[in-house]
């Protein structure tokens, strides 16, 4: 049996996805962070909680507009096979406190999914930011 899975270093396509993504998310970008995800893809920001389509399009644009966020992610594995990536990223964030009277700061671990497109660009199709503990 073969194995075509491996280990990669980030194709430049996935490079311009993830900077182009947090620049959009640190920038409050909602149509911006949203033209990052396919059609059908899913974000869970909340545990057992997937959401897609226009709740997920809200669903952005209500965090970034009340929350304010400020993320730095750095790759930690990278999985590409034919058109499907698999991303774990380290994830430190700055937010707003639920009273809006200062700043939160959270981190993680996501595991997200990507699928390569026609034109070559990458989106997400699984967005899940608490993929994993966090290393201490």
């Amino acid at each position: 049996m073969s194995n075509s899975a491996t280990a990669v270093e980030l194709p430049k396509e996935l490079e311009k996805h993830l900077e182009s993504y947090v620049a959009a998310f640190n920038s409050g970008d909602a149509q911006g962070v949203n033209a990052h995800y396919t059609e059908a893809g899913i974000i869970v920001w909340e545990k057992g909680n997937p959401v897609s389509g226009a709740d997920r399009r809200a669903a952005v644009t209500e965090f970034l507009a009340t929350m304010r966020p400020h993320i730095e992610t750095e790759v930690r594995e990278a999985y590409v096979t034919g058109d499907t990536a698999l991303l774990v990223v380290d994830w430190t964030m700055e937010i707003n406190t639920a009273s809006g009277e200062g700043r939160e700061h959270l981190r993680g671990v996501g595991l997200d999914v990507l699928r390569k497109q026609a034109d070559g660009s990458w989106l997400y199709a699984v967005d899940d930011p608490f993929g994993e503990e966090p290393r201490d």
